[in-house]
């Protein structure tokens, strides 16, 4: 499968369903957002930025839609620069998660938000990302063992466990090492119809009609449901000052 960001904005045209549900996605993230400036990492096809075009939308690889190139690891802001960081299915993506959110802790300012969407390991969701999903898993990794840089990674290098690592099994030791990002909030969501969409795979067994009343369904079962059946969660952290007290 083609994984360039020009591949993807095709897929993204022709699949109406996709775009549903993702806009249901961007929705969730802006709710969380506070007031002020809003820096989009892994921009990549620029559909969050035709949603929301106030925002500042960055990739490490460069496109026309999107604002700048940079690495999410290296991010070239001043401290205290952006009252928000929004990011979807990129995380997973990030060499090190640690250097990345030490950059986040940096360039947020106190009280902003980063807010990423990504996917959930569970165990209904782990077998189908194992089975069908090109992307590894891997939940036997520390994703804070590193600040390595390395700028000959691949971007399409994944592990799909990254995020659900993070806020689950390393929620303390991330508290520890970046101790000015506190958890605000997870919740596990998605449980049939990004599936049924074959995300940005050619088909989709979803009829359109049906995307909204399943959405808003699967968001009201997410409190029950959630651990075990959910394919997606959406996390909220919040920049506090206790880096700058240490």
């Amino acid at each position: 499968m083609d994984q360039s960001p020009a591949a993807y904005r095709r897929i993204w045209k022709q699949k109406p369903v996709l775009r549903e549900i993702y806009l249901d996605i961007y929705r969730r993230i802006l709710n969380e957002t506070v007031p002020g400036s809003i820096l989009e990492i892994g921009g990549g096809s620029g559909n969050f930025k035709e949603f929301a075009p106030a925002l500042i939308s960055s990739d490490i690889v460069a496109t026309p839609w999107l604002d700048l190139v940079c690495d999410a690891q290296r991010l070239p802001f001043p401290d205290a620069s952006f009252a928000n960081i929004v990011m979807v299915d990129v995380l997973h993506h990030i060499g090190s998660p640690l250097r990345f959110l030490l950059e986040v802790q940096r360039v947020l300012v106190p009280n902003g938000r980063l807010i990423f969407c990504e996917p959930a390991i569970t165990p209904i969701s782990e077998l189908s990302y194992r089975m069908f999903h090109e992307e590894p898993v891997d939940m036997s990794v520390d994703p804070l063992a590193t600040l390595a840089f390395d700028p000959d990674k691949s971007p399409w290098d994944s592990n799909q466990a990254i995020p659900t690592l993070l806020v689950d099994r390393y929620r303390a030791e991330l508290a520890r090492v970046v101790p000015g990002l506190a958890l605000e909030d997870v919740s596990r969501f998605s449980f049939l119809a990004y599936p049924l969409s074959g995300g940005f795979q050619p088909w989709c067994l979803l009829p359109r009609i049906l995307v909204q009343p399943l959405l808003n369904l699967e968001w009201r079962a997410r409190g029950l449901l959630g651990r075990a059946a959910a394919f997606r969660l959406l996390a909220t952290y919040r920049r506090t000052d206790a880096a700058a007290a240490r």
